[in-house]
């Protein structure tokens, strides 16, 4: 008999991640090894259990589901990360992609659908919700990682030396990541950056 698809799924909705590891463990070619509430618990878990597939969503507490498919990528050992999400954002779509995801699902989608990606996605495809495609390319990602940062420490309301003590900068550096931030975004402020910043997936 063929081994089953081992699966690891990150998701910080208890009653989400209780559903979607009973309806994978349904699936006869496909077994649940582990949850995860949180980023970080993930990867650890990763590196213990050497899952087939990480099933993450994005937004959660710690460590999120795109910084979790990142270390996953760097690592190498052949993990296959799919993202699934509420979130039908492009820029999420292609830092996504960046990070090496194999699979890019809405949480919203038929449940079949979700069996059948990560089939696909094992068979050495990528799998993208097909409403996010033609959206993802029409609009680049203006920020650089250290503006991403520092504006999404801004958006936690950490003020200019905080973020400098977190970052490893001098608050002068800071300031001038915002600010690049703020024009590339036509934005009056860094709360404001930051909000449009989210809205469009790159924060």
């Amino acid at each position: 008999m063929k081994t089953p698809v081992r699966i690891l799924i990150a998701e910080d909705q208890g009653m989400l991640l209780g559903a979607l590891a009973a309806l994978l463990d349904l699936e006869p070619d496909m077994q649940v090894v582990a949850k995860a509430s949180n980023g970080k618990e993930a990867l650890e878990m990763v590196y213990s259990l050497s899952p087939d597939i990480v099933l993450t969503d994005i937004e959660m507490p710690v460590m999120t589901g795109l910084e979790l498919a990142q270390h996953i990528h760097k690592s190498g050992d052949g993990c296959r990360v799919i993202i699934l999400t509420t979130f039908a954002r492009a820029g999420y779509l292609r830092r996504a992609m960046d990070c090496g995801v194999k699979g890019y699902l809405l949480k919203d989608g038929p449940s079949d659908d979700l069996a059948n990606a990560i089939r696909r996605v094992m068979q050495g495809r990528k799998i993208i919700a097909p409403e996010l495609i033609v959206d993802a390319w029409e609009e680049a990602d203006p920020l650089s990682d250290k503006e991403r940062k520092a504006l999404k420490l801004a958006a936690d309301g950490k003020q200019t030396e905080q973020i400098a003590n977190d970052m490893h900068l001098s608050p002068g550096t800071v300031r001038n990541y915002l600010s690049s931030a703020s024009s590339k975004l036509n934005a009056t402020n860094r709360i404001e950056a930051a909000r449009i910043a989210r809205q469009k997936g790159w924060l």
